[in-house]
């Protein structure tokens, strides 16, 4: 463990630590090699000032579809981990930036979200990224918990 990661409890925490193993997943010729946990996460954070910056109406490249997946993949993981049950994201983003995601347990939708100007994606901060990442999860497993039969389909 790298000596940022011991001084900030934050990025010790499971979805941070997934989070930084689906980055890495998705960096096929390396460039993440060698990289802190925060330079990795660092393209997640947009505060409100970079976002008023932000034209209103864009379209998302192939790069930031792939952290929205990622971010997604993450949840999926981690709802794989609490429950045992394989979980399934389907992700699906227009070229203008609309669409939405979906996570699936057996036959059984746990999350169902509309994206929207996808191209302005981001949090405030590392710790709001996990907290949204921590609230799909808890939604999720709360879900399974109430409809165990039709997840383990």
């Amino acid at each position: 463990m790298n000596q940022a990661v011991a001084a900030d409890p934050l990025l010790s925490t499971d979805f941070i630590q997934e989070m930084v193993k689906q980055m890495r997943a998705i960096d096929s010729y390396g460039n993440y090699d060698g990289w802190s946990v925060e330079k990795i996460l660092a393209p997640y954070v947009v505060t409100k000032e970079q976002r008023r910056e932000m034209p209103i109406i864009g379209d998302p490249d192939e790069i930031l579809i792939a952290r929205i997946k990622a971010f997604y993949n993450a949840v999926s993981s981690l709802i794989e981990k609490e429950c045992g049950l394989m979980a399934s994201p389907v992700v699906n983003i227009n070229h203008e930036g609309f669409g939405r995601v979906l996570i699936t347990v057996g036959k059984l939708v746990v999350m169902d979200k509309t994206l929207r100007d996808v191209h302005r994606y981001g949090y405030e901060s590392l710790s709001k990224m996990k907290d949204e990442g921590d609230k799909l999860l808890s939604v999720a497993l709360e879900i399974i918990g109430k409809y165990p039969e039709v997840a383990g389909m």
